[in-house]
């Protein structure tokens, strides 16, 4: 059996490895999309909207409520996972940061720090940031 957190680690590199060729697109490449790969990676079953099914924050926003949640913290609670002060964060875990929405923005601890996500200022594709604020955030436990 694999140490967990060797298996956080891979995780988080192939999330960083895949989502940053892939420029951000609301319902095909988006931060949603990506945490829920990555949480794929540590062995949860995450559903979604088929691909391209919103396209907009408002599209966006009435998908998630259409699948019962008020809100994107409401959806990873719903997933079992356990809330957890952001400074706690390692590798892995998954942290809120305040989005250009009212949605927020999801990203990927990567460590020391930092996380993997999309920012306005990179068109590029999703990128090693280092956040300075927080909404909030998870434990991934790989299953």
């Amino acid at each position: 059996m694999t140490d967990p957190l060797v298996r956080r680690t891979a995780a988080a590199q192939k999330t960083l490895d895949t989502w940053s060729k892939r420029p951000m697109k609301l319902g095909s490449s988006d931060c949603v999309r990506m945490a829920a790969s990555h949480l794929r990676l540590l062995g949860y079953k995450v559903r979604l909207p088929n691909s391209g099914s919103y396209r907009t924050v408002r599209s966006a926003t009435k998908a998630l409520q259409a699948a019962g949640y008020a809100s994107l913290e409401q959806a990873l609670d719903a997933h079992g996972l356990e809330r957890i002060a952001p400074a706690a964060a390692i590798v892995g875990d998954i942290l809120m940061l305040p989005g250009v929405d009212k949605l927020g923005g999801l990203t990927v601890a990567l460590g020391n720090g930092r996380v993997v996500g999309w920012h306005e200022c990179a068109a590029g594709g999703a990128v090693v940031l280092q956040p300075v604020e927080y909404v909030a955030a998870w434990r991934a436990d790989p299953r």
